[in-house]
């Protein structure tokens, strides 16, 4: 079971003090809270990704390397990397790089974006957004798996002859986890081809949740992958605790009252009651947080969000040190009944392992498709 946190990077002024951090000062944060997840005994760090203000989340495969370079175990992901509005070429070589940097450490979950502007910023139709995931997607499955791709599709500039490079890291893409709150074709999309299915298990009940699941394990064994309970499913939440659980609601209450997420809308009550939220005990995380098993079946990946709403770092870190507390029990919990073909969550040394050993990576030397020469042919010539 892998256990870990992602951020979206919001900028947001903490309403009991009405300051906010400074860009510079969030990026740094955002920093020092994935070396803290390490250090904690998290697995998992993952960003999210967005081009627009309150937010300094974009490109995050910048941030993933640097983090990488600071940290030695700890999993690199991201929530979401924008698979509609972002080149499938430029998904494919720069996840690719980061996945040599950090010697196997990085996935990535797919997502569509939920900030409409974004769309015709990057020059596509928010109408589209569904089509886009699905040919896009297609497209970045197969240049991570053939050396040379010929491509036509709707939405992008034809291929011809195109090498990605760097070529994946022991002939082993990157994994890859399809996030969707509530689009049905995102979790048919990740039965399909066999990949993960991360549902952000956030702002819904877990009846939605459940539903999301159940659609996407039935749909997974369907395409010949395994039985249901085999596929690989991951869940988000949120939660902010103190020793004391009243302690935890009376610090929380204004940052949760005022946050652009969810702040001047159901109390804070009925949000907890209705969806994963949790405000209150570590213990009350742990039992909330294995419940899930209930109507989730075993799962692979457990996020949680925990620096948003305007939380200065010191209580983010704060929180982390309190989850880390709980971390055993939490582990013990999830192995509690968990049948043993139920797999584990994917790593590059297992899917190395499991497809036989490391592969060369080098890019094939293939000639220049407007010349039909190569580059030391052209070297030859010239001198």
């Amino acid at each position: 079971m892998q256990i870990g946190i992602f951020t979206v990077g919001d900028v947001t002024p903490d309403p009991t003090t009405g300051r906010a951090p400074s860009e510079h000062e969030r990026i740094k944060a955002t920093v020092a809270i994935a070396e803290k997840a390490e250090e904690v005994g998290l697995d998992v760090f993952a960003t999210g990704e967005h081009h627009n203000p309150p937010f300094i989340s974009s490109n995050p495969t910048a941030t993933l390397a640097y983090v990488g370079a600071r940290t030695e175990r700890l999993l690199l992901s991201t929530a979401t990397t924008l698979i509609t509005t972002t080149d499938p070429v430029l998904i494919a070589e720069d996840y690719a790089k980061v996945q040599h940097l950090t010697d196997g450490r990085v996935d990535l979950t797919l997502g569509r974006g939920n900030t409409g502007p974004v769309y015709p910023w990057f020059g596509k139709d928010i109408r589209r957004g569904l089509e886009l995931a699905v040919e896009n997607y297609a497209l970045l499955h197969r240049l991570w798996r053939e050396d040379v791709v010929d491509w036509q599709g709707r939405f992008r500039t034809p291929l011809q002859g195109y090498t990605a490079t760097p070529r994946p890291l022991d002939g082993v893409p990157p994994f890859v986890w399809h996030g969707s709150i509530r689009s049905p074709e995102i979790a048919e999309q990740a039965a399909y081809y066999g990949d993960g299915f991360f549902h952000n298990h956030i702002f819904w009940p877990p009846s939605h949740t459940q539903q999301m699941v159940e659609l996407y394990r039935r749909r997974w064994e369907h395409y010949g992958h395994g039985p249901a309970d085999t596929a690989i499913v991951g869940l988000g939440g949120q939660f902010f605790v103190r020793k004391n659980s009243q302690d935890a609601v009376r610090e929380f209450r204004p940052y949760f009252d005022e946050a652009p997420v969810y702040g001047h809308g159901p109390s804070l009550e009925d949000f907890t009651a209705q969806t994963p939220l949790v405000v209150g005990s570590p213990q009350q995380l742990l039992e909330r947080t294995l419940a899930s098993i209930e109507y989730a079946g075993h799962y692979q990946r457990q996020l949680f969000l925990v620096d948003h709403a305007g939380l200065p770092l010191k209580t983010v870190l704060e929180q982390l040190d309190l989850l880390g507390e709980i971390l055993p029990e939490m582990r013990r919990g999830f192995a509690e009944g968990r049948p043993a073909h139920v797999p584990d969550a994917p790593t590059h040394a297992a899917r190395v392992a499991a497809a036989g050993g490391p592969a060369a990576t080098t890019a094939p030397l293939v000639a220049d498709t407007a010349t039909g020469r190569r580059a030391e042919d052209a070297v030859g010539v010239s001198a």
